[in-house]
């Protein structure tokens, strides 16, 4: 087995592929790309990740990890679910018009790449956005509970289209670069949906 060079940092060549990855797409960063990158050998790469899939799944959990919609994974208190999914909207907006690349999210790029096409990765990131899906359901649920929400509301239906905006306003973030012309389409949608909630401090 190949020992890695003197000074290999992991996290920092994880960090590294993943801004390729997230600029260029999965499939043209082969072995040998992201390796000369890093400045390995093909033989170190493979030492240290493995394959190029088990390199991709450390650069997925490295991105969600700082992903604007992160919080929505996070412990919310009872009357502040509506809160958080506004504001984890607006935080997606602001990021997205932030990128002067105008990369949208990484995860979603690489669902219209490889999902349907790649036997292992394809499935991998399927389950990542059903999993961010029924998250949100879980969170809505929570509102229904804590009186935010009517008995009534349709729970399912709104996560799941709740998920179509996210996933939209990652793509539509390619085109369109302006702050409040996203956020004017996310608030819409989630007034919309009836899950808008006003804040005093901040401009719809």
């Amino acid at each position: 087995m190949v020992a890695r060079p003197s000074g290999f940092d992991r996290a920092t060549a994880v960090q590294t592929a993943m801004q390729e990855i997230w600029r260029n797409g999965y499939e043209k960063n082969s072995v040998l790309a992201v390796s000369e990158k890093l400045s390995i050998t093909r033989s170190s790469f493979y030492n240290a990740f493995g394959s190029r899939e088990a390199l991709f799944r450390e650069v997925l959990d490295a991105y969600f990890s700082q992903s604007p919609d992160r919080p929505l994974h996070d412990e919310v208190a009872s009357g502040q679910v509506l809160q958080l999914l506004t504001e984890t909207c607006r935080a997606v907006c602001a990021v997205r018009a932030d990128d002067p690349e105008g990369r949208g999210c990484l995860a979603v790029n690489c669902v219209s790449e490889l999902a349907g096409t790649h036997a292992e990765l394809g499935p991998l990131l399927q389950e990542a956005i059903l999993r961010s899906a029924h998250r949100l359901e879980v969170l809505l649920t929570l509102a229904v509970e804590g009186g935010e929400l009517p008995e009534t509301f349709d729970v399912h239906g709104t996560a799941l289209a709740l998920q179509n905006l996210l996933i939209g306003i990652n793509v539509f973030s390619k085109v369109v670069r302006r702050y409040d012309e996203l956020w004017l389409t996310a608030s819409t949608t989630l007034r919309g949906l009836g899950i808008f909630q006003e804040d005093r401090n901040a401009s719809a």
